[in-house]
């Protein structure tokens, strides 16, 4: 059983906890006002205004709505905690500053450190060990896609009467024709299949010699949309797509920009206005930032003009935490993209939408990604059945009314093939969990942390230079946090509340419980490009998709290492 501030049954999630009561607001002590403006902490203004002068917005075309809202998922990868306006970043944002403002931000939202794990919760509403793909990412070569049997959320908003477009970066597989956006839910696509591509080009390179084209109009090869830069290609066809339609029929489009994701490309216009920025690598961020920003803004003059805005919903959310070495800021969180340090789970989200009750506000309600799919299904107003066994939780009460939130607790996710933390152990874990398992999970206030939670450091902006930085990591395999009191991690009280740990690993043994097999099929050398007509694309057989699906491509060896901790 959980300590006793745990409270009573939630059967959702199968132990013993208490509806939510108030948490307590603790005040930040041990800062001196110099640390706290360097946090950044007293320099965010939540109302604050846009920094720039308005955009003229036409006035919408039509003034008769469907029942049923218009839905505008924004995703935005490997943008850090600290790269938005609102957050005291010294990146311009004002059409995101704006729309934040205007709407309800999150403030105790969370994602995934990596690509994958967060676009397949996001489509599936059920955390990565219920569809297998609970280690690292689905690579260009792999036989591996999100599960055929899930229920994606496109194709449940089908069935509510929407018309389901994506535009952007899948990430979800593609080796089989089957596993295509087309064939999961989306009436149309325009975009990538792989992880990273030039933002130009659309090339992708999966190691020497193995590259290929990358950008896919519906099921074929877009070949004629080379050179464009992808921001502003995706929002162009954002519009082009709200320029077609019919306002009065209810429509979701998803947009999953490859921006601000490596390399760092931009076009020159925008990296000019960061030129006093000395650090090379955050400058091309920085651009790309500000131009994905401004195709934000077009998108959102779209719904305008096109007469959608006064029926709809806007959610914009990031995929997992900034990547430090490449421009990115996670300040004054801890740990980057890759790890399950706030800094790589901690997501930037906010709801924009003239149907909000309660707008111009912070919610501190605890929200997840797999949150959004039974959120946006009500909203639409299909059914999801408890029976589908979803992760997620409704949350628009929470979000527009300000009601408490459902979710009580997040498995931020089990991973048994990640590399062993050298100092876990069985007897460390009080001898019902192994401690050298990469494992996460927060409990109301509390945060676990097991096995090797990846780079543990705080990055400070490039103007400050004195921080303490974490030596001991390596020689611990367990971590425990009050993360309400201690957002930025710094106290690990695992020695001091031993009874709390106790209580949180037998809650990742019960998820683990419930946990499927990891499908992380081995690369098959049939995918390359070359042999693809020079594009990445589906290449496998049915008959070869069978003999993979029944298990024969998983990974034997638990101690194989994977070829990079990051998310190409």
């Amino acid at each position: 059983n959980l300590p006793k501030e745990f409270g009573r049954t939630n059967p959702r999630v199968g132990g013993s906890l208490d509806a939510w009561s108030s948490m307590a607001v603790y005040a930040l002590t041990g800062f001196s006002l110099v640390s706290l403006l360097s946090f950044g902490y007293l320099s965010w203004d939540w109302m604050k205004p846009s920094l720039v002068t308005d955009v003229s917005m036409e006035k919408s075309l039509s003034s008769s709505f469907s029942r049923s809202p218009h839905i505008i998922f924004i995703l935005t990868d490997d943008q850090g905690y600290h790269d938005i306006g609102y957050h005291g970043s010294d990146i311009q944002t004002p059409m995101l500053d704006r729309l934040a403002a205007e709407g309800v931000k999150l403030e105790n939202y969370y994602i995934q450190p990596i690509c994958t794990p967060s676009r397949s919760q996001l489509i599936t509403g059920r955390y990565q060990i219920h569809t297998g793909l609970q280690h690292s990412i689905i690579r260009p070569r792999q036989p591996n896609c999100l599960p055929l049997d899930q229920v994606t959320l496109p194709q449940k908003l089908q069935e509510a009467g929407y018309s389901t477009h994506m535009v952007g970066k899948w990430h979800l597989g593609f080796y089989k024709k089957e596993c295509l956006p087309t064939r999961r839910g989306f009436d149309t696509f325009l975009g990538s299949l792989t992880g990273n591509v030039d933002y130009y080009t659309y090339d992708n390179c999966d190691g020497p010699g193995v590259c290929g084209y990358d950008l896919h109009e519906g099921e074929n090869v877009a070949w004629d949309q080379s050179g464009k830069y992808s921001t502003l290609l995706y929002a162009q066809r954002v519009s082009k797509i709200l320029a077609t339609h019919n306002p009065k029929e209810p429509i979701f489009i998803y947009v999953a920009f490859q921006a601000v994701h490596t390399p760092l490309q931009s076009p020159k216009e925008y990296i000019y206005r960061y030129r006093s920025m000395g650090n090379v690598a955050r400058r091309k961020y920085a651009a790309m930032v500000t131009c994905m920003d401004e195709a934000v803004r077009n998108i959102t003059w779209a719904l305008k003009k096109y007469g959608y805005y006064d029926n709809s919903v806007v959610v914009f959310s990031t995929d997992n935490g900034g990547q430090t070495f490449s421009g990115g800021s996670n300040w004054p969180l801890r740990g980057r993209k890759g790890t399950y340090w706030e800094g790589g789970v901690r997501g930037i989200g906010f709801v924009h939408s003239p149907l909000l009750k309660r707008k111009r506000r912070t919610s501190r309600a605890l929200v997840h990604i797999t949150d959004w799919y039974p959120t946006l299904v009500a909203l639409a107003g299909g059914n999801v059945s408890e029976a589908e066994g979803l992760d997620g939780y409704n949350v628009w009460p929470a979000i527009s009314e300000g009601k408490e939130s459902p979710r009580t607790e997040i498995l931020h996710n089990i991973d048994p093939l990640y590399n062993h933390a050298k100092h876990g152990s069985l007897e460390g874990g009080f001898g019902i969990w192994n401690t050298a398992v990469q494992a996460s999970i927060r409990v109301r206030e509390w945060k676990l942390l097991t096995g090797d939670p990846g780079y543990s450091d705080w990055i400070p902006p490039q103007m400050l230079t004195n921080f303490r930085r974490l030596t001991d990591s390596v020689r611990k395999s367990v971590w425990l946090f009050n993360i309400t009191a201690d957002p930025y991690e710094r106290d690990d009280l695992s020695e001091q509340r031993p009874d709390v740990v106790r209580a949180l690993l037998k809650r990742l043994v019960y998820y683990n419980r419930t946990a499927i097999p990891v499908r992380y099929p081995a690369e098959n050398p049939r995918a390359h490009p070359d042999l693809n007509g020079g594009a990445w694309g589906p290449w496998a057989s049915e008959e070869d998709a069978e003999d993979w699906e029944g298990g024969g491509g998983l990974l034997k060896n638990k101690n194989k290492k994977k070829k990079c901790k990051i998310c190409k």
